[in-house]
Protein backbone atom coordinates (compact mmCIF):
# COMPACT_ATOMS: atom_id res chain seq x y z
CA UNK A 1 0.00 0.00 0.00
CA UNK A 2 1.23 3.21 -1.14
CA UNK A 3 1.75 6.30 0.92
CA UNK A 4 -1.21 8.04 -0.41
CA UNK A 5 -3.30 5.30 0.15
CA UNK A 6 -2.31 4.87 3.75
CA UNK A 7 -2.86 8.76 4.15
CA UNK A 8 -6.83 8.46 3.07
CA UNK A 9 -7.72 5.02 4.96
CA UNK A 10 -5.87 7.22 8.45
CA UNK A 11 -8.24 10.53 7.30
CA UNK A 12 -11.38 9.44 8.93
CA UNK A 13 -10.10 8.26 11.82
CA UNK A 14 -8.23 11.79 12.45
CA UNK A 15 -11.27 13.27 11.63
CA UNK A 16 -13.80 11.37 13.91
CA UNK A 17 -10.65 11.49 17.06
CA UNK A 18 -10.43 15.42 16.32
CA UNK A 19 -14.71 15.29 16.66
CA UNK A 20 -14.58 12.90 19.52
CA UNK A 21 -12.30 15.17 21.62
CA UNK A 22 -14.00 18.23 20.96
CA UNK A 23 -17.09 16.81 21.77
CA UNK A 24 -15.83 15.85 25.09
CA UNK A 25 -14.63 19.47 26.35
CA UNK A 26 -18.10 20.75 25.28
CA UNK A 27 -19.83 18.15 27.00
CA UNK A 28 -17.37 18.41 30.28
CA UNK A 29 -18.07 22.18 30.32
CA UNK A 30 -21.96 21.43 29.98
CA UNK A 31 -21.88 19.48 33.03
CA UNK A 32 -19.61 22.57 35.06
CA UNK A 33 -22.04 25.21 35.11
CA UNK A 34 -19.42 26.87 37.44
CA UNK A 35 -17.15 27.64 34.44
CA UNK A 36 -19.36 29.92 32.67
CA UNK A 37 -19.67 31.98 36.12
CA UNK A 38 -15.79 32.21 36.17
CA UNK A 39 -15.30 32.94 32.28
CA UNK A 40 -18.03 34.85 31.71
CA UNK A 41 -19.71 36.26 34.97
CA UNK A 42 -15.76 38.09 36.48
CA UNK A 43 -15.53 39.90 32.75
CA UNK A 44 -18.95 41.22 32.86
CA UNK A 45 -18.44 42.59 35.89
CA UNK A 46 -15.16 43.74 35.22
CA UNK A 47 -16.71 45.84 31.89
CA UNK A 48 -19.56 47.21 34.34
CA UNK A 49 -17.61 48.42 37.34
CA UNK A 50 -14.37 49.73 35.83
CA UNK A 51 -16.73 51.67 33.15
CA UNK A 52 -19.24 52.71 36.04
CA UNK A 53 -15.40 54.05 38.00
CA UNK A 54 -13.58 55.57 34.70
CA UNK A 55 -16.26 56.95 33.19
CA UNK A 56 -15.49 60.33 33.86
CA UNK A 57 -11.78 59.99 33.85
CA UNK A 58 -11.73 57.82 30.60
CA UNK A 59 -10.43 60.23 27.51
CA UNK A 60 -9.03 59.41 24.17
CA UNK A 61 -6.90 61.44 22.21
CA UNK A 62 -8.26 63.25 19.62
CA UNK A 63 -11.68 65.30 19.43
CA UNK A 64 -13.11 62.73 16.92
CA UNK A 65 -12.94 59.89 20.28
CA UNK A 66 -13.75 62.39 22.73
CA UNK A 67 -17.31 60.82 22.82
CA UNK A 68 -15.91 57.31 23.36
CA UNK A 69 -16.73 56.12 26.57
CA UNK A 70 -14.56 53.45 28.69
CA UNK A 71 -17.56 50.70 28.61
CA UNK A 72 -17.29 51.12 24.61
CA UNK A 73 -13.57 51.21 24.44
CA UNK A 74 -13.35 48.52 26.86
CA UNK A 75 -16.12 46.46 24.97
CA UNK A 76 -13.87 44.30 22.30
CA UNK A 77 -10.87 44.19 25.81
CA UNK A 78 -14.24 42.10 27.68
CA UNK A 79 -14.76 39.72 24.92
CA UNK A 80 -11.71 38.92 24.18
CA UNK A 81 -10.95 37.99 28.23
CA UNK A 82 -14.06 36.10 27.94
CA UNK A 83 -12.28 34.14 25.16
CA UNK A 84 -8.90 33.72 27.38
CA UNK A 85 -10.74 32.70 30.37
CA UNK A 86 -12.52 30.28 28.40
CA UNK A 87 -9.11 28.95 26.83
CA UNK A 88 -7.66 28.60 30.45
CA UNK A 89 -9.96 26.60 31.43
CA UNK A 90 -10.25 24.50 28.38
CA UNK A 91 -6.73 24.27 28.83
CA UNK A 92 -6.42 22.95 32.14
CA UNK A 93 -8.29 19.67 31.22
CA UNK A 94 -4.86 18.84 29.48
CA UNK A 95 -3.34 18.67 33.12
CA UNK A 96 -6.59 16.79 34.50
CA UNK A 97 -6.70 14.46 32.10
CA UNK A 98 -3.05 13.79 32.35
CA UNK A 99 -3.71 13.19 36.49
CA UNK A 100 -6.66 10.87 35.49
CA UNK A 101 -4.91 8.76 33.11
CA UNK A 102 -7.39 9.58 29.94
CA UNK A 103 -4.96 11.38 28.12
CA UNK A 104 -2.11 8.24 28.44
CA UNK A 105 -4.85 6.02 27.09
CA UNK A 106 -5.62 8.35 24.29
CA UNK A 107 -1.77 8.33 23.28
CA UNK A 108 -1.36 4.80 22.98
CA UNK A 109 -4.88 4.55 20.74
CA UNK A 110 -4.34 3.58 16.90
CA UNK A 111 -4.97 7.74 15.94
CA UNK A 112 -2.16 10.39 15.33
CA UNK A 113 -1.09 12.54 18.22
CA UNK A 114 -2.21 15.60 15.94
CA UNK A 115 -5.88 14.48 17.07
CA UNK A 116 -5.18 15.33 20.26
CA UNK A 117 -4.22 18.76 19.79
CA UNK A 118 -6.80 19.45 17.00
CA UNK A 119 -9.17 18.48 19.10
CA UNK A 120 -8.69 20.05 22.57
CA UNK A 121 -8.03 23.39 20.50
CA UNK A 122 -11.44 22.82 18.93
CA UNK A 123 -13.37 22.29 21.84
CA UNK A 124 -11.57 25.82 23.54
CA UNK A 125 -12.38 27.37 20.56
CA UNK A 126 -16.10 26.44 20.24
CA UNK A 127 -16.59 27.36 23.84
CA UNK A 128 -14.86 30.45 23.84
CA UNK A 129 -16.31 31.46 20.56
CA UNK A 130 -20.26 30.86 21.56
CA UNK A 131 -19.63 33.07 24.44
CA UNK A 132 -17.66 35.63 23.64
CA UNK A 133 -20.22 36.40 20.85
CA UNK A 134 -23.04 35.77 23.46
CA UNK A 135 -21.67 38.30 25.36
CA UNK A 136 -21.39 41.16 22.43
CA UNK A 137 -24.96 40.53 21.40
CA UNK A 138 -26.11 40.89 25.08
CA UNK A 139 -23.72 44.25 25.87
CA UNK A 140 -25.59 46.69 23.80
CA UNK A 141 -28.39 45.54 25.95
CA UNK A 142 -27.15 46.50 29.06
CA UNK A 143 -27.62 50.21 28.34
CA UNK A 144 -31.35 49.88 28.66
CA UNK A 145 -31.58 49.01 32.23
CA UNK A 146 -28.95 51.72 33.36
CA UNK A 147 -25.86 49.57 33.36
CA UNK A 148 -23.77 50.78 30.35
CA UNK A 149 -24.21 53.92 29.23
CA UNK A 150 -25.74 54.58 25.45
CA UNK A 151 -23.07 53.01 22.87
CA UNK A 152 -23.24 52.30 19.05
CA UNK A 153 -22.22 49.21 17.56
CA UNK A 154 -21.79 48.12 14.03
CA UNK A 155 -24.62 45.42 13.63
CA UNK A 156 -24.28 45.36 10.14
CA UNK A 157 -23.37 41.92 7.88
CA UNK A 158 -20.37 42.81 7.08
CA UNK A 159 -19.33 44.04 11.05
CA UNK A 160 -20.73 40.46 12.63
CA UNK A 161 -18.72 38.27 10.18
CA UNK A 162 -15.87 40.21 10.47
CA UNK A 163 -16.05 40.13 14.67
CA UNK A 164 -16.77 36.21 14.26
CA UNK A 165 -13.35 35.79 12.29
CA UNK A 166 -11.69 37.65 14.83
CA UNK A 167 -13.06 35.87 17.87
CA UNK A 168 -12.66 32.56 15.81
CA UNK A 169 -8.78 33.48 14.93
CA UNK A 170 -8.39 34.51 18.81
CA UNK A 171 -9.99 31.56 20.34
CA UNK A 172 -7.82 28.92 18.42
CA UNK A 173 -4.34 31.21 19.12
CA UNK A 174 -5.17 31.56 22.95
CA UNK A 175 -6.30 28.06 23.49
CA UNK A 176 -3.39 26.58 20.87
CA UNK A 177 -1.16 28.81 23.30
CA UNK A 178 -2.90 27.65 26.74
CA UNK A 179 -2.25 23.76 25.33
CA UNK A 180 1.12 24.13 25.30
CA UNK A 181 1.47 25.66 28.68
CA UNK A 182 -0.37 23.09 29.80
CA UNK A 183 1.07 19.88 28.12
CA UNK A 184 4.75 20.97 29.89
CA UNK A 185 3.25 22.06 33.14
CA UNK A 186 2.13 18.90 35.90
CA UNK A 187 -0.09 20.86 38.26
CA UNK A 188 -2.87 23.37 38.28
CA UNK A 189 -1.27 25.65 40.35
CA UNK A 190 1.75 25.64 38.46
CA UNK A 191 -0.36 26.46 35.40
CA UNK A 192 -2.07 29.25 37.10
CA UNK A 193 1.11 30.65 37.77
CA UNK A 194 1.62 31.05 34.46
CA UNK A 195 -1.75 32.57 34.12
CA UNK A 196 -1.09 35.63 36.30
CA UNK A 197 2.82 36.33 34.76
CA UNK A 198 2.45 35.21 30.83
CA UNK A 199 -1.14 35.25 29.65
CA UNK A 200 -2.93 38.13 32.08
CA UNK A 201 -0.25 40.71 31.23
CA UNK A 202 -0.32 39.67 27.53
CA UNK A 203 -4.40 40.70 27.66
CA UNK A 204 -3.46 43.90 29.43
CA UNK A 205 -1.02 45.26 27.24
CA UNK A 206 -3.09 44.40 23.84
CA UNK A 207 -4.49 47.61 24.19
CA UNK A 208 -8.00 46.04 25.81
CA UNK A 209 -7.89 48.07 29.17
CA UNK A 210 -6.01 51.26 28.23
CA UNK A 211 -4.73 52.32 24.73
CA UNK A 212 -1.38 53.24 25.91
CA UNK A 213 -0.04 55.59 23.98
CA UNK A 214 1.11 57.94 26.36
CA UNK A 215 3.95 55.43 27.03
CA UNK A 216 6.72 54.79 24.49
CA UNK A 217 8.03 51.67 26.15
CA UNK A 218 4.73 50.37 26.32
CA UNK A 219 3.80 51.00 22.97
CA UNK A 220 6.81 48.90 21.42
CA UNK A 221 5.57 46.67 23.89
CA UNK A 222 1.78 46.80 22.35
CA UNK A 223 3.37 46.53 19.38
CA UNK A 224 5.15 42.61 19.18
CA UNK A 225 2.30 41.39 21.21
CA UNK A 226 0.19 38.77 18.88
CA UNK A 227 -3.40 39.69 21.48
CA UNK A 228 -3.07 43.63 20.23
CA UNK A 229 -3.59 42.84 16.57
CA UNK A 230 -7.06 40.40 17.99
CA UNK A 231 -8.48 43.27 20.25
CA UNK A 232 -7.78 45.68 17.45
CA UNK A 233 -8.98 44.35 14.57
CA UNK A 234 -12.20 43.12 16.81
CA UNK A 235 -12.82 46.90 17.73
CA UNK A 236 -13.16 48.34 14.16
CA UNK A 237 -15.10 45.52 13.33
CA UNK A 238 -17.87 46.50 16.25
CA UNK A 239 -17.09 49.77 17.48
CA UNK A 240 -18.09 52.91 14.83
CA UNK A 241 -15.79 55.29 16.82
CA UNK A 242 -12.60 53.39 16.18
CA UNK A 243 -11.99 55.11 12.93
CA UNK A 244 -11.20 57.91 15.35
CA UNK A 245 -7.61 55.80 16.83
CA UNK A 246 -5.08 56.79 14.47
CA UNK A 247 -2.97 53.89 16.23
CA UNK A 248 -5.04 51.04 15.26
CA UNK A 249 -2.91 48.96 12.45
CA UNK A 250 -4.85 47.76 9.88
CA UNK A 251 -7.75 45.26 9.33
CA UNK A 252 -5.15 43.04 7.12
CA UNK A 253 -2.22 43.84 9.79
CA UNK A 254 -4.23 42.31 12.64
CA UNK A 255 -5.30 39.05 10.13
CA UNK A 256 -2.00 38.23 8.91
CA UNK A 257 -0.22 38.49 12.78
CA UNK A 258 -3.32 36.51 14.20
CA UNK A 259 -3.09 33.90 11.81
CA UNK A 260 0.48 33.34 11.81
CA UNK A 261 0.25 33.77 15.30
CA UNK A 262 -2.24 30.45 15.73
CA UNK A 263 -0.54 28.95 13.30
CA UNK A 264 2.70 28.97 15.09
CA UNK A 265 1.21 27.80 18.06
CA UNK A 266 -0.93 24.94 16.47
CA UNK A 267 2.65 23.94 15.21
CA UNK A 268 4.33 24.28 18.38
CA UNK A 269 1.97 22.00 20.19
CA UNK A 270 1.58 19.36 17.29
CA UNK A 271 5.47 19.38 17.33
CA UNK A 272 5.36 18.46 21.82
CA UNK A 273 3.19 16.13 21.04
CA UNK A 274 4.42 13.95 18.69
CA UNK A 275 7.70 14.39 19.98
CA UNK A 276 7.21 13.69 23.84
CA UNK A 277 7.35 9.95 24.83
CA UNK A 278 6.59 9.94 28.48
CA UNK A 279 3.22 12.25 29.57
Amino acid sequence: MNASAVTAATRPALLLSICSMAHREVVRFLRQRSRLIGAVGQPVIFWILFGAGLHGSFQMGGADSASMSFQEYFLPGVAVMIVLFTSIFASISVIQDRHEGFLQGVLVAPVPRTSIVLGKVLGGTILALGQSALFLLVAPAMQFVGLAPPMGMQLSLSAILGAIGFLTLISIALNALGYLFAWKIDSVQGYHGIMSVVLLPMWLMSGAFFPGEQSVWLQWVMKINPLTYGVAGLRQCVSPNAAAMQSLPAVSTCLVVLVLFAGMCLAVDIWMTRRDQNV
